[in-house]
Order: structure tokens, then sequence, then C-alpha cells
């Protein structure tokens, strides 16, 4: 059986203010020409269908046409809410959808309930796990304790309970939203931290044949069985070296992943990240090639030159985001707020912060569970918001 794994489509973004929504419909005319040429049997989306709660209705509208045009190739699709999406909203006429072959798996009540396909081979049973905010579904999901790795070890659970009920030799396939150890992320993923841990091991998913996984938006192998499809569209400069597709895997008679190719998506425009002094940027040909690219630029030089977005646009058209480090001496306090706080989480930065007002006095134990347990609270109470339908 061939499935079409991707994720992350994030409908609604947009990158340094410039609207991507032409960019995501030819990523979806990509996918259904994909799936009509290369024989897919299924379509699977790990989560963050939307970027947002709220989608804005372009947005809405283009996920509606790709569920008629994937619905009218006659391709069931598998799809399962992320951190970014609204559940229930996602959700609604999922049992409507279902029979137009659109399987919307967004309730952790029905993890336990595969969309089962078949072929010469037998049964695939094909589990949707949402992603699982653990303060909202641990008492539901009967997990011991609080974190992502026991509520998606609960879930497993429950994966591999209805699993056993199955005849012998039916195959199985996982989609499921979370952040796996081995996992590279980048600038433009949602932090999931509770607790300061966010990270889930691979092992947690043992039992199953193939586990299609979102959140992280580089297209990554975990191990041969545990896969993450990446986003189709760079969302961040962090994201320039990024190879963007889709994984096009092949589940063998026996559950082995026989093969799994990665399908090129559209590239709106290339991105580049430069560094150096203005002066430099604006005659340096090696450059050249990054003349019709989108560009972040990192200004080192030691004063700030005079009006630089303009001067950069004059050969850099498309220049969204401007950065200065000026060049310093390693051990210069003075280096930039934001070069100091880069890749830190807001946990690390509050630490940080305390430990710099105590001078050099960090947090104990009992210190920093409160603080972890205060970013919990307003993430809980932010997601607890959404899915109650908002204030």
């Amino acid at each position: 059986m061939r499935f079409l794994h991707t994720s992350d489509w994030h409908l609604g973004r947009s990158f340094h203010r410039v609207g991507l929504l032409d960019a995501q419909a030819a990523f979806l005319d990509h996918l259904v020409a994909t799936v009509r040429d290369r024989d897919v049997d299924a379509v699977l989306v790990a989560g963050d269908v939307y970027d947002r709660a709220v989608p804005p209705l372009p947005a809405v509208e283009l996920f509606d046409r790709a569920l008629h045009r994937l619905a009218e190739a006659g391709v069931p699709t598998v799809m399962i809410s992320g951190n970014h999406d609204s559940a229930r909203r996602l959700g609604v006429g999922a049992g409507l959808l279902g029979r137009a072959g659109i399987h919307l798996r967004t309730d952790p009540a029905g993890i336990g309930t595969p969309v089962v396909l078949a072929d010469a081979h037998g049964e695939v049973a094909l589990y949707g796990l949402p992603y699982l905010e653990p303060a909202l579904v641990r008492e539901q999901l009967g997990a011991r304790r609080g974190g992502h790795e026991a509520v998606l070890a609960a879930a497993m659970d429950r994966v591999r309970a209805d699993l056993a009920t199955r005849p012998a030799g039916t195959r199985s396939v996982v989609l499921a939203h979370a952040f796996v150890a081995g996992g590279a992320a980048s600038d433009s993923e949602r932090d999931i931290t509770v607790g300061g841990v966010s990270a889930v091991p691979a092992a947690v998913f043992d039992g199953v044949d193939y586990v299609a996984l979102g959140h992280l938006h580089g297209a990554q192998t975990l191990t041969p069985r545990v896969r993450y499809s990446g986003s189709p569209l760079a969302y961040s400069f962090s994201e320039a070296d990024h190879r963007k597709t889709t994984w096009l895997v092949d589940l063998g008679a026996d559950g082995a992943v026989t093969a799994a190719e990665r399908v090129d998506c559209p590239v709106p425009r290339p991105l580049a990240r430069l560094r150096g002094r203005l002066d430099d940027l604006l005659a340096d040909p090696a450059h050249t090639r990054h003349q019709d690219s989108w560009i972040e630029a990192t200004l080192t030089d030691a004063v700030r030159p005079h009006d630089p977005m303009a001067r950069l646009a004059e050969r850099f058209p498309h220049t969204l985001n401007l950065v200065f480090e000026p060049e310093r001496a390693d051990t210069d306090s003075l280096a930039s707020y934001a070069q100091r706080l880069r890749g830190r989480s807001d946990q690390q930065i509050a630490e940080d912060f305390v430990a710099h007002v105590r001078a050099g006095g960090g947090l104990d134990a009992a210190e920093r569970t409160v603080l972890y347990g205060a970013f919990d609270d307003v993430r809980v109470d932010a997601a607890t918001t959404e899915r109650e339908g908002g204030r």
C-alpha cells in the first residue's frame, strides 16, 4: 500500500508579511497531481492544517477546495489536528466527510478507532493521534502522570490494544503530531514544552509499522519506520537550507517499509541568508545568484549604516528581514539581545533573567517547578479557551 505523507500546511500563514496563499494553493495542486500520477492509495496529513485556531476565510476556502479534489480523486485521506489547529473546528462534519473518504481525527476519544483500508495483502489500520495537550487529556486517556511522553504512551496503549483484536497480519500506521527525540527543530514551530520537557522517545511508537509525524518543519528520518514529512513551504529563514518534500511510502505485505521517496514540493521563491558589511553585500559578485531570492541580511558593520533596507532592496528587491550584529570581540557583553536569546525557550529565558537579577544565583528545584507550572498554566488556559470556543 502506498501512502503520501505530508503535514504542517499552516494554511493562512504569511512569511515576513508576504502572503503565501498562492504558494499554498500551488502546493495543493502539486499534492493532488502526485496522488493521481503516482498511484497513491491514501494521503496522510499529520497535523497543523491551519496556522491558527481561527483561520482566515481564504485559507478555509483553500482547504475546502483541496478536500473536494481529494474526494473526487477517490483516494482516502486521513488527517489529524495539530497544536496550531482548533481540534473542534477542524473536526466539524467529520462524520459526513468520512463518507466521502476524508477521515478527520481530532478527538482523543477516537484514538483507538482506526480507519481500515485493504489491498491484495489484507487490511491496514490507520490510527490518528491528534495533538495531545497533556493537561487537557491526561485524565481522559488514563495517563499515570503528566507530560507529552505519558499521554502519548497512554494513547499508544489504546492503539496497541485495538490492534491486538484484529486479524493476524493486519498492518498498522499511526499519525501523530509531536516533538520526537532526535528530530531537528527550526524557528517556525510553536513551543510545546511541558514542565521543561517537550521531546518524547521514538520508542513510544513501538508496535506499529509506520509512524507519520508532524510538528517539525524539516523532513527527517528518525528510524526507517518513523519519519517527519516537514512543512511543504519554508516558514522561517532557519529553513533556508531545507529541501521541502512529501514522503511517498510503500508498505509491504509484511508491514515493512519497502520504499520511501521524497517528492519535491513547488518552491515559490528560494531563501537566502546573507551576512557581512553592507557595502560588501552590495558589491560581492557571489551574491548575484540570490538577487531573486527572499533575503534575510545580517549586517556586521560596526556602525549602523544609513537607510540599509532601501540600499539592500536596490540589489535584492525581495529583502524581507534585516538583522544587526556588529562585529565585536567574542567577550563583548553588548551583543544584541536578539542574538543572545536565539534558540532559547521561554522557560530558559525566564531562568536566565532570574539568574541575572540574582547576580548569578539560579533557581532551585522548587522554584523551577513553580516557573514551569506557570508557563504550562498559561498555555493550557489558552488551549482551554480555544477548545471552549473563545471568549
